[in-house]
């Protein structure tokens, strides 16, 4: 359980005397952790391979735009909330949240567009819009997410997986609750209209998954949504990277940027630190990786060391879909663009199929466009409009050569916005910006170039996925989208509120 020492003196004498964590990458999940455990008398400091902070979440800035390169939105903010109470702040004293309505717009290749929102008479009137026979099974639907997510999220977020025993304690409601079944085909039981059973089934696209394959258990997000909201903070994501690396500061903890982490060094079975690339070696206590999952047993670790996630079991494990987003800023403003919307393609069921299972760059595509300056007009030069698309495409599984299909991909992209939501865009683009699976292997190391680690399959939930506390190596842990409960801000924020519970209270390296 968290023990918060709240005798913790700040002084360089103090911070000397108390016990050493490293924390490997500076992404939501390792800026958590490093809070939690400064908060419960560790010395942490965070090493971070690239040239800023943020992992998935940094930003890039170029021609009078900022551009959040990967989180969009913030859902369960009470998780960031925790965080800054730990330190005796509010969240608000760094980072303004504002909710939005809708929290987005789905649009059709008809044209047709469902204002998607946590206002209950709101959504019951839209879905009613679509189909009004199918209200009752919506409100059955709700009902059956609010459950969900009652136990699947407040109850087990944030509790470790790490033992079989775990597992059979909630088997039975795994079974009660659906988690064999696909989101998709747990919407179906409820929902008839079909553009309506795509609406309510594509959340596990946001955090790798494929609507007919993941576990009816993600069907939570739609009353996590509900319950806390969508929301966007203002300057961006990267204003809630600024503040959680204040925090980190002002517990006396070190950021290094550039700092590339070659290994992690073990005595026996148990990490005592690692050594960078530079050659230079750091001792800890303990070593928290929020690198991805695969590389850190893969690349960081020897062979020897590793029983149960070996390069065997790692290579036949299925890996979330690749992403591929475009940046760009226009010398206009689309005021009539909403600040999130989702244009759903002219298939659904087969281009999941394609994406997850044929690992195919097909020719048609379901996009999300992402328009910050909608909210926050700060974001791109007066009179400008930023904007960013992200395309679900396969992982490097696939074989596609990014470094030749990326450009023809990205105008067939821009020439679809064009003849839908953003007419005149090819006369308007002032800047732009590509990253593909394969940047997102070159950079975040990830296993296969997967946007989210692992796919979020039942088979690889839980217990399944890789251990908080390390199965292999004593005193090392694992956060971020690739150990449990998985991808996603509430995800990776409650990755790090278990390691509360599994990593030894500092008193014990006294």
């Amino acid at each position: 359980m968290l023990t918060i020492d709240r005798s913790i003196n700040y002084d360089r004498g103090g911070l000397e005397r108390r016990p050493r964590a490293l924390v490997i990458g500076s992404g939501f999940g390792g800026l958590a952790a490093a809070v939690r455990l400064g908060a419960r008398g560790y010395r942490v400091t965070v090493l971070e391979r690239l040239g800023q902070l943020g992992g998935r979440a940094r930003v890039h800035r170029q021609d009078g735009f900022t551009f959040d390169a990967g989180p969009t939105i913030v859902t369960a903010p009470f998780l960031f909330e925790e965080l800054w109470a730990l330190c005796g702040r509010s969240l608000s004293d760094d980072v303004h949240l504002v909710p939005m309505t809708p929290f987005y717009r789905i649009r059709f290749e008809d044209g047709a567009t469902f204002d998607y929102s946590g206002d209950e008479a709101a959504m019951r009137a839209e879905v009613a819009r679509f189909s009004r026979a199918d209200v009752p099974g919506y409100e059955r639907f709700m009902a059956r997410s609010r459950e969900i997510c009652r136990v699947g999220f407040e109850e087990l977020g944030h509790v470790p997986f790490g033992s079989v025993r775990d597992m059979l304690r909630i088997a039975p409601d795994l079974i009660r609750l659906g988690g064999h079944r696909s989101v998709y085909r747990e919407v179906a039981r409820h929902i008839r209209d079909e553009r309506l059973r795509t609406i309510f089934s594509f959340h596990p696209l946001l955090i790798g998954g494929s609507p007919f394959r993941a576990s009816a258990i993600y069907c939570l997000i739609a009353h996590l949504e509900r319950r806390w909201g969508v929301h966007f903070a203002m300057g961006g994501t990267g204003r809630l990277v600024d503040g959680l690396a204040g925090l980190i500061r002002g517990q006396g903890g070190q950021l290094r940027c550039g700092a590339e982490v070659a290994e992690i060094r073990l005595e026996g079975s148990r990490a005592v630190g690692v050594r960078l690339a530079s050659g230079e070696v750091i001792d800890a206590d303990i070593v928290v990786s929020n690198a991805d999952s695969a590389f850190t047993y893969r690349r960081l670790l020897p062979p020897q060391a590793r029983r149960r996630w070996s390069d065997a079991r790692i290579e036949s494990a299925s890996s979330s879909m690749g992403l591929f987003v475009w940046y760009f800023g226009t010398r206009r403003k689309y005021p009539d663009v909403a600040h999130h919307t989702i244009l759903m393609g002219p298939r659904y069921r087969e281009l999941i199929a394609d994406i997850f299972g044929r690992k195919l760059l097909a020719e048609d595509f379901s996009l999300y466009l992402h328009r910050p300056t909608a909210t926050d007009p700060l974001l791109a030069p007066p009179g400008h409009d930023a904007f960013y698309v992200l395309s679900p495409v396969p992982n490097l599984a696939g074989g596609q050569d990014w470094s030749t299909c990326a450009e023809p991909y990205r105008r067939r992209i821009a020439e679809h916005l064009e003849a839908s939501l953003l007419p005149g865009l090819s006369e308007a683009l002032v800047t732009s910006r590509l990253t593909t699976p394969r940047d997102f292997a070159d950079d975040f190391l990830s296993f296969r170039g997967s946007g989210f680690g692992l796919e979020p399959l039942l088979t690889q939930s839980a217990w399944f996925r890789p251990h908080n506390a390390s199965e292999d190596v004593r005193n090392l842990f694992l956060v971020g989208a690739g150990t449990h409960p998985g991808a996603g801000l509430p995800g990776v924020l409650s990755s790090a509120k278990v390691l509360d519970r599994v990593v030894p209270d500092a008193r014990v390296f006294a």
